[in-house]
């Protein structure tokens, strides 16, 4: 029922394109959820499916947040990954706004997705502690990695330092004060209570997981709730840390998130930053991903608002 109509879509890229690619096209818009981007006759190594931000609450609208509409998204997202027969899917973040019972309407249809599925905490999952919403979720730690063929995916937990995943007086809660304090007397854009930082020991981590990818000449994609790159101030607090990171290694190929449900993009040094749009976003119109990993390029088939791209590995 959410599903926009790709049709005006298609034949704006009909009117550009080359006959062969014509004919591909046309070829794919035949078949039921079929990406428009992808070659004929080429196969991807992995396709995955990305859910930005459900943010499901049983509540009344909210300016353009439909929380309770966010059930019969997801469920036709679930519908749609189980069509494609998709390697994993990976919510990223935001599956619920604010109450812990919303985990209880969402994580039955979250489970109906066939295929292996995995979490990014959001600022939003957090009606208890941390440690509480990753037993609940079933999440193997609050950041991780995973290898899938010779792709290695990093899961960041982006509110690991602040304001609302803490509790009041702990250690990480008191260096979230001061990160933020430091940020507020810089005038800084991301300086936001509904941000967060990475700490030591998972900036740490993340070097060491790329390090070792970059030497089994893994490929890398990071995702994490909140946006790094560019500047926004829905940005991570320490978002050049991170970028850092992730340009030492020289391996990571892109960096995808939500909590801007507004969307972005950027290129930076071989790297590609793509912020999802969110699913809770708009009554009448859906928002999640398929991403097809080629061997030179990674293609987001968008469903609903969310855009196609072609994202080009670099050598």
């Amino acid at each position: 029922m959410f599903r926009m109509r790709r049709s005006k879509r298609l034949w704006s890229k009909l009117k550009e394109g080359s006959a062969a690619i014509l004919l591909a096209m046309v070829l794919a818009a035949l078949i039921p959820g079929g990406s428009v981007l992808a070659n004929s006759g080429e196969k991807p190594k992995i396709e995955f499916g990305l859910v930005p931000d459900a943010q499901y609450c049983d509540c009344e609208v909210n300016g353009t947040r439909y929380y309770r509409d966010s059930v019969d998204k997801l469920m036709e997202a679930a519908q749609t990954f189980n069509e494609q027969d998709i390697d994993f899917t990976v919510q990223t973040g935001d599956l619920i706004d604010r109450n812990l019972s919303s985990f209880s309407t969402m994580l039955p249809i979250y489970n109906m997705i066939e295929a292996p599925k995995y979490h990014v905490l959001g600022n939003h999952d957090f009606p208890v502690t941390t440690d509480e919403v990753v037993d609940l979720l079933d999440m193997p730690n609050q950041y991780y990695d995973f290898k899938y063929k010779n792709w290695r995916f990093v899961v960041l937990d982006t509110n690991d330092l602040s304001l609302y995943a803490n509790p009041e007086g702990s250690e990480k809660y008191k260096q979230a004060e001061a990160m933020y304090d430091s940020l507020v007397e810089d005038g800084a854009v991301n300086a936001q209570t509904w941000n967060g930082g990475l700490g030591n020991e998972q900036l740490s981590w993340l070097r060491e997981v790329l390090s070792k990818a970059a030497k089994t000449n893994e490929k890398v994609v990071v995702i994490g709730h909140k946006p790094v790159y560019p500047e926004n101030n829905h940005n991570v607090w320490n978002d050049e840390e991170v970028v850092e990171a992730l340009e030492a290694s020289g391996n990571v190929v892109a960096y995808f998130n939500g909590h801007n449900h507004a969307g972005n993009y950027a290129m930076k040094n071989g790297i590609h930053y793509v912020t999802l749009q969110g699913m809770v976003e708009t009554k009448d119109t859906n928002s999640y991903s398929i991403v097809q990993v080629y061997k030179d390029r990674l293609e987001i088939d968008g469903y609903g608002r969310e855009a196609d791209r072609v994202l080009n590995i670099e050598d």
